[in-house]
């Protein structure tokens, strides 16, 4: 991840964002977010300007992060999408949505037709989709954790003798 990371650091335009860029990485996809400049206005009018910069810059930046893409893609097999965040505002463009395949007993099968039943989800697939969230709204700084203590780990199997 840190190779994917320095990448993209080194390829993107310095002028397009403030900071470093936020890059997130799993096995089908690369999500760079990066922060823009808030506009000078009023507070009461900053969603509303800060979600017509983050329109502006993904118009005005569309080719050229597709052809990044694309390059990121041939180099690290993954899909890339993008987004932008600017004061209160933050939008991921396009991102991947994958089926990922579970086997539930019917406890949990139970708790999803509840959900579905009651209108919070369309379906069992999106029951699911909707539970995880909650998991990670609710349990976040704990999910972090073990991000953290599995890049540890990762850090360990790489210095550790070669078989």
């Amino acid at each position: 991840m840190d190779d994917i990371e320095a990448w993209f650091a080194g390829r993107l335009p310095e002028e397009w964002f403030e900071g470093a860029v936020e890059v997130t990485v799993d096995r089908e996809e690369v999500v760079v977010v990066g922060t823009l400049p808030v506009p000078d206005v009023a507070q009461e009018a900053l969603p509303s300007a800060a979600a017509g910069r983050v329109e502006r810059f993904r118009e005005e930046t569309r080719a050229a992060r597709m052809r990044i893409a694309d390059q990121a893609e041939e180099r690290f097999g993954r899909k890339v999408a993008w987004g932008a965040a600017c004061g209160p505002v933050r939008t991921v463009f396009t991102n991947v949505a994958v089926p990922v395949m579970t086997r539930l007993r019917q406890p949990e099968r139970l708790v999803l037709d509840t959900l579905v039943e009651a209108g919070v989800a369309r379906s069992r697939s999106e029951a699911l989709a909707w539970s995880v969230k909650l998991v990670a709204q609710h349990e976040g700084d704990w999910v972090r954790q073990l991000r953290d203590s599995l890049g540890a780990v990762r850090a360990a199997r790489a210095a550790g003798p070669r078989v």
